[in-house]
């Protein structure tokens, strides 16, 4: 091979790892599925089927990652790790995060400079309305509304 050959290959080699390599990792961030409680209270089970023993009951708007499917039973993950099989039929697709921090303030606008108009605290479920450079309106089940930093909350 001549040396303008070779490096030419070397370089088309290059272009083509690289490319696989970004494929696969867009491929990974698109296959992350979220859903959320969409029924007054559910049930969170060991297993597939309504024969499991209940680990958790989990109400509305709770934000759930899928990590696996078996029919129509969907395997989840909640923001504390723990893991446990839903029946797709009772989750939706309506964007919830969950307070992952001791308490969070609530802002009026997407900055810390924005007045405090309320406070959240661990485990409280907040509904998606906006998302503004790494700030996130909320909505809370009483009405309240404002601005979280994204980085306290988990979910969608």
């Amino acid at each position: 091979m001549s040396r303008i050959s070779h490096r030419n290959f070397k370089l088309c080699l290059t272009l083509i790892l690289a490319s696989c390599l970004l494929i696969g990792t867009a491929t990974a961030a698109q296959a992350i599925r979220m859903v959320s409680v969409d029924r007054p209270k559910i049930n969170m089970r060991s297993g597939p089927g309504t024969n499991h023993p209940i680990l958790w009951e989990l109400g509305r708007g709770y934000p759930l990652m899928v990590i696996g499917t078996q029919g129509s039973w969907l395997k989840v993950r909640d923001f504390e790790n723990d893991e446990g099989w839903v029946y797709q039929p009772l989750v939706g697709r309506k964007a919830h995060l969950v307070v992952k921090a001791r308490i969070v303030n609530i802002r009026s606008g997407p900055g810390t400079r924005y007045r405090v108009v309320g406070q959240a605290k661990y485990g409280v479920v907040l509904q998606t309305q906006e998302r503004r450079s790494g700030w996130v309106k909320v909505k809370h089940e009483n009405g309240l509304s404002g601005w979280v930093a994204r980085d306290l909350l988990w979910g969608w």
